[in-house]
C-alpha cells in the first residue's frame, strides 16, 4: 500500500494482512515519527497508513478513541501511544535492544521522557503566542530544559547517546522534538531562538551522532517543510497531501 495516501473521513478501511506489522501514523506527527525511528532503527518489516487527523475516518477512531498517532496493528493486536508503542516494539522485537537491562538506567530513561513534556510546553508557548515578552520567556523555558538534558546527558559520561555508545529508546523519543525546536527562529524570525552548540555542546555532540544514524537519515526530516506544515496546523488548516511525490 502506498505511504502517500491519507486516510479521512468516509473512507473504507485498507484491509490488514495477516502476521503484517502496521503503524497509523502522521508524516509531520513528532510523536508518530518515535515509532517510525523505532521500527526502522530495529529493520521491523512494517506498512503504513496515514491519517488526516483533522477528519479522522471512524475505523479509526474504533481502533483509538483518543483520535491520535501513532497506532500499531498486528492481527488482533493494536497498541496506541509513542512510549507503549516502542516499548512494545523493544520487548516483541528484542535484537538491537533499546532498554537499559540495569533497572536505575530504566527508570531514568522514562524520567527523561517524561520531562520532553517541559521543553514541549514552552515550544508550543512560544510558537502559539504573538506576545513578544510571552515568546521570550518561553524561548528562555526551552533553553533551561535543554540545559536539564545537557547536564543528565554529561553526567552519564559514556555517549555520545544517552545509551552509551549506542543509542537508548529515549535518544529516539526525545529526537523528534529536539529537532524541531528550529521552528521558533523560522516561524517567528526570531534569531534568538536559535539553539548555540557552544552553550549545549554536548548536547550538539549527541545530535551529530543521531544524525549519522541510519534510521534519522531515512526519515527524511527536513525542517523547512515541517515548519510549512505547522503553519497551516496552527491555523487550522494543515495540508496533509503537501510535498506528496517529492
Amino acid at each position: 500500500m502506498s505511504q502517500k495516501t491519507y486516510y479521512s473521513q468516509g473512507s473504507s478501511f485498507p484491509a490488514t494482512k495477516p502476521g503484517v506489522l502496521r503503524i497509523y501514523s502522521m508524516r509531520f506527527c513528532p510523536y508518530a515519527q518515535r515509532t517510525r525511528l523505532v521500527l526502522n532503527h530495529k529493520n521491523i518489516p512494517h506498512e503504513i497508513v496515514n491519517i488526516k487527523l483533522k477528519n479522522k475516518p471512524d475505523w479509526f477512531l474504533a481502533l483509538n478513541p483518543l483520535g491520535q498517532v501513532p497506532v500499531l496493528q498486528i492481527d488482533d493486536k493494536i497498541v496506541p501511544e509513542s512510549t507503549a508503542d516502542c516499548d512494545w516494539l523493544d520487548d516483541v522485537y528484542p535484537e538491537n535492544r533499546l532498554q537499559s537491562a540495569d533497572p536505575y538506567r530504566r527508570a531514568w530513561d522514562r524520567v527523561l521522557t517524561e520531562y520532553i513534556s517541559k521543553v514541549s510546553a514552552s515550544f508550543r508557548g512560544a510558537l502559539l503566542s504573538n506576545d513578544p515578552s510571552e515568546i521570550q520567556t518561553n524561548i528562555e523555558g526551552v533553553k533551561k530544559h535543554l540545559q536539564f538534558y545537557e547536564d543528565k546527558l554529561k553526567a552519564r559520561g559514556d555517549g555520545p547517546f544517552f545509551g552509551g555508545s549506542k543509542p537508548c529508546i529515549f535518544d529516539f523519543m526525545f529526537w523528534p522534538t529536539f529537532v524541531r525546536l528550529p521552528f521558533i527562529a523560522i516561524i517567528k524570525e526570531n534569531p534568538a531562538a536559535n539553539i548555540d552548540e557552544n552553550e549545549f555542546p554536548t548536547l550538539e555532540t549527541w545530535a551529530k551522532a543521531m544524525k549519522e544514524l541510519p534510521a534519522i537519515k531515512d526519515d527524511g526530516f527536513d525542517i523547512e517543510r515541517q515548519a510549512k506544515f505547522f503553519r497551516g496546523h496552527v491555523k487550522g488548516a494543515p495540508d496533509y497531501d503537501m510535498f506528496l511525490g517529492k
